[in-house]
Order: structure tokens, then C-alpha cells, then sequence
């Protein structure tokens, strides 16, 4: 009898303690993140933002079901990420998740809103067939709206969800004047920085003139690949635009290239010379890398055109970033003729490499030739890590603390006939601009992601290591465990006999 009442209660508790775990699952989301970049754990910035929601936020989700595996993950992220937001907000973020493919009518309301219709591999009956899908979602903020068209990955996943909120929740976005007036490229060979600028800025041209200062209501300025002069009042202009604790980035060409005569050629905008007085030297010449693109030389010889392709060091892929909010999470940019960036001022700046050349690079003075047919040697690479570009940050004109971003290169984010612009090179640009101007700490979430290590990349005795690990380790925690359950038994058998024989 009592054995019987002993399992009655025993029943009781454990479905008190599953229903009392269900409450405590709905009110709290938690999840153990053990990935090396905290790949599933939300950023300060996304808390500090769903806990300071002043209006309650709606975010339908449009997800098609029974896709492959790999878009299955991605919903059920997004899905895990809604939970988390919606526990963080406390109610604020609510959710909803339909399929668009059940019903016609669902469909349309997707397709209306802005959420693109994809075509997606799916394994069926042993064979690849491709289905329509839809993985996108709407924020909504009273009567105002954001759409993500669609979510590929999960990499960018929290940055798309919380710039589309912080969009809706900040009535005024911080204005950022991009410099006209000096020969810098026109605003239409910028559009994709300055679309992914806008997300949290409001972006302008910004000319200046002698007898205004038109620099007063921005937040941060950039100044890219300027090719005429400033005067020195438009110098002296930038001068106090710092005093008063704003922002500026400079992208800034030194050098030159002639195609025709294929000589590198210096370029002086005074803008070098006021960058010196503030402790900020951009040299003279021009950077060589042997991590750089190939390029096709076609050489007329006789009646044929002979076609071969040679490195052209003088275009260095740079892979080498620092661990900064502007340029973690940076995989690799391409700059063009670069100069080396330094600091040459007094400790009250902080000077950050952001980004440098490879353990082979080199130097070579503004008047050379850049022959792309010449012999190379090791003796042309004799330097490491120079730095590329650089983020300052502190006193450094007047008694404000304040911030820079200097780029050895002006046209690394500028397109328009030169065509698209590599994603990172804008996400440079675009990180800076943004840690100039607001410091909410989002610009972190651009390039959040997993780092990937493909197995095929490692050497052959690891790889063998980590595939026996994985096959044994599991049947040598279950044989551990199994010995544990026997010495257990044992010894409470020898216990009760040993209570007997007393």
C-alpha cells in the first residue's frame, strides 16, 4: 500500500514539475550558447534596445514548411530568436509565423507586403526538384513598417531584425553629410554604401561654402577621394567640426595611376597636409602585396594578341583586421594603389589598425612605374602588416574626445562604372560611418557570424583524430557510465548483506 501511494505521489510531482517548467518556458527563454563567437547569443545592443521599446512592435514571419534541412534551420532560428525577443521586450515584440503557401489568399498578403518569392532546391523521392518558398518577415510599428524580403542565413539574421525595429523606433536618425565640392565621386557611384548607410542615418551632400558652415548639423561627415584642393577655410571648417565632438571619415588618395604611361603619379589636396597636423600621416607612395588579384595582359605580338594573366600586386587583398567594431567579422576587402596609414601625434589618441597588409607586402615610391610584366622577387615584399586603414579615437582637436576613420584609399566603396563593390568593402565604410554617428552598438551585428572551418582544410592526423573522437567518444561515455551503474550495485549489495549477516 504504501509502495502504491509512493508512486501516486511520485506521478503527481514529476507532472508539477513538467507543468511548472511549461510556465516558466513561456514567461523566460534561455538557451546554452557554446559557440567560440557567441553565435546565438543576442548582442548588448538588441537588449538594450527590445527593453527600451516605447511602442509595441508586431513581426509577422512568412516561412513555407517542409523545405530541405538547411532552410528548416533557418526557420527554426528565426523562430528561436522571435522567443528570445519577445521574453526580452516583455511582451512588447509579439510574433506570428504563417505559411504562404497554404492558401492563396496568405500568399498575396506576403507577396503585397514586400516578401520575395524564392526557388529552393528540395530532395524528394531521391531526386532535387525545385519548390517556391518564402523566408521573410514584416516588423510593424503602428501604422509604420519594415520588410526583410528574405533571410538566407542565419548570419545577419539579429542585425536585419534589429535595425528594421530600430528603424521604426528612432523618429530621428542621425544626419550624415557625404563631401561634395572637391572632386570626390558624385553621390550616384556611392549608392551601395549609402543604402546600407541609411538603415541608420540620414545621408546628405554636404558642399561647403566661406561664408556658412554647413557642417553643423551632421553627426559625422566622410570625405572620399577628394582630387582638388581645399581651401583653408574649408579646412579650418573640418577643424571645428571635430572641436565640437563629431565624427569624420576620410578616405584619401595619395597616389595616382596613369594608364597611359603606367607611372604612379602623387596626389595633393591639402587635406594630407591638415591630416599631419592632427598626428595623422597617409604616406606618399603606394602599397604592394603578394596577396592580390590576377589580372589578364593581352600583348600585341606581330599579327596575334597573346593573352596571359600576371598578379598585380599593386591591388592587395586585404584579409588582416583587427578585433574592432568596425572591422570584426571582416573576411576580406580590395583596396587600389593603398597608402600606409600611421599615427605620428601624442598619447591622448587611442590608434587602431583596423586593417593590414599580409606578412609579404611592400612599398613603392608615388613616381615609379607599375609595370605589370616585371619580374618579380621576395626582395620586392621586405615588410608585414602595414597599416591600412585606422579608427582614432580622443582629444584629437580641441578638448572633446572625438573620433576618426582615415583610409589609405578613396575609391575602395565608390562603383558606378568600376561596377558592384565587394560586400566588405562597403560593410568598411559603412561600419565606420556608423560608429561615428551612433553608438548603440549595432554596426557589431553586421558581420555576426559563425567562423567556418571546413575538416578538409585540416591536416590528415587531426582530421583522423576528430573523426574517431566523434565515433567513440559517445560509446566510451555509455561503457563509463555502464561501469559506474555496476560498482554502484555492487557495493549496495554488499552494504545489505553486510545488515544481514548483522
Amino acid at each position: 500500500m504504501k509502495s502504491k501511494t509512493s508512486v501516486i505521489y511520485l506521478v503527481i510531482l514529476t507532472i508539477g514539475v513538467i507543468a511548472l517548467i511549461n510556465i516558466l518556458a513561456n514567461r523566460f527563454f534561455v538557451r546554452l550558447d557554446l559557440t567560440e563567437d557567441n553565435r546565438y547569443t543576442l548582442s548588448r545592443a538588441t537588449k538594450d534596445l527590445l527593453r527600451n521599446l516605447g511602442e509595441p512592435v508586431t513581426i509577422t514571419a512568412y516561412f513555407t514548411k517542409k523545405l530541405d534541412p538547411s532552410f528548416d534551420n533557418i526557420r527554426k532560428e528565426f523562430e528561436d530568436m522571435l522567443t528570445e525577443y519577445h521574453s526580452l521586450s516583455k511582451g512588447m515584440v509579439v510574433y506570428e509565423i504563417k505559411n504562404p503557401l497554404k492558401d492563396e489568399k496568405t500568399e498575396q498578403e506576403a507577396q503585397q507586403a514586400g516578401v520575395m518569392e524564392l526557388q529552393v532546391q528540395v530532395r524528394e523521392d531521391d531526386q532535387f526538384k525545385a519548390q517556391r518558398a518564402y523566408l521573410g518577415a514584416v516588423v510593424q510599428m503602428g501604422e509604420e513598417s519594415e520588410v526583410i524580403p528574405a533571410i538566407g542565413q542565419t548570419q545577419g539574421m539579429e542585425y536585419s531584425l534589429s535595425t528594421a525595429i530600430k528603424k521604426l523606433s528612432v523618429k530621428v536618425k542621425p544626419a550624415v553629410g557625404i563631401m561634395q565640392g572637391h572632386g570626390e565621386p558624385p553621390l550616384q557611384q556611392l549608392q551601395q554604401a549609402i543604402y546600407a548607410m541609411e538603415v541608420l542615418n540620414n545621408v546628405e551632400p554636404v558642399y561647403l561654402t566661406d561664408s556658412t558652415n554647413e557642417l553643423q548639423r551632421f553627426e559625422a561627415v566622410a570625405i572620399i577621394a577628394p582630387k582638388d584642393s581645399f581651401p583653408e577655410t574649408h579646412l579650418d571648417q573640418l577643424s571645428r567640426f571635430l572641436a565640437d565632438g563629431k565624427g569624420i571619415f576620410i578616405a584619401i588618395n595619395r597616389v595616382g595611376a596613369d594608364q597611359n604611361s603606367q607611372w604612379g603619379i602623387p596626389v595633393t589636396t591639402g587635406l594630407e597636409g591638415w591630416l599631419n597636423e592632427l598626428g595623422i600621416e597617409v604616406s606618399n607612395n603606394y602599397i604592394v602585396d603578394v596577396q592580390c588579384p590576377t589580372v589578364t595582359l593581352q600583348q600585341q605580338q606581330g599579327q596575334y594578341v597573346s593573352i596571359k594573366p600576371v598578379r598585380f600586386y599593386y591591388f592587395p587583398f586585404i584579409s588582416n583586421f583587427a578585433d574592432h567594431p568596425i572591422s570584426s567579422g571582416l573576411e576580406q576587402i580590395i583596396l587600389q594603389f593603398a597608402s600606409p596609414v600611421s599615427y605620428i601625434g601624442d598619447t591622448a589618441v587611442i590608434f587602431t589598425p583596423l586593417a593590414k597588409t599580409s606578412e609579404q607586402s611592400g612599398t613603392k615610391t608615388s613616381y615609379s612605374l607599375y609595370d605589370v610584366d616585371r619580374e618579380w622577387s621576395a626582395n620586392d615584399f621586405p615588410m608585414e602588416n602595414i597599416t591600412v586603414a585606422a579608427a582614432l579615437e580622443g582629444k584629437i582637436a580641441g578638448n572633446k574626445n572625438v573620433r576618426m576613420v582615415v583610409v589609405g584609399d578613396g575609391d575602395f566603396p565608390v562603383g558606378g562604372n568600376q561596377g558592384q563593390v565587394l560586400p566588405d568593402n562597403i560593410n568598411l565604410m559603412v561600419n565606420s560611418i556608423d560608429w561615428l554617428s551612433d553608438e548603440t552598438g549595432l554596426i557589431e551585428l553586421r558581420t555576426k557570424g559563425a567562423t567556418l572551418r571546413p575538416l578538409d582544410e585540416l591536416e590528415d592526423g587531426k582530421r583522423k583524430l576528430l573523426k574517431y573522437l566523434n565515433f567513440s567518444l559517445p560509446l566510451i561515455l555509455v561503457i563509463i557510465y555502464g561501469v559506474f551503474r555496476m560498482q554502484r550495485n555492487q557495493l549496495k549489495k554488499i552494504k545489505r548483506m553486510e545488515v544481514g549477516h548483522v
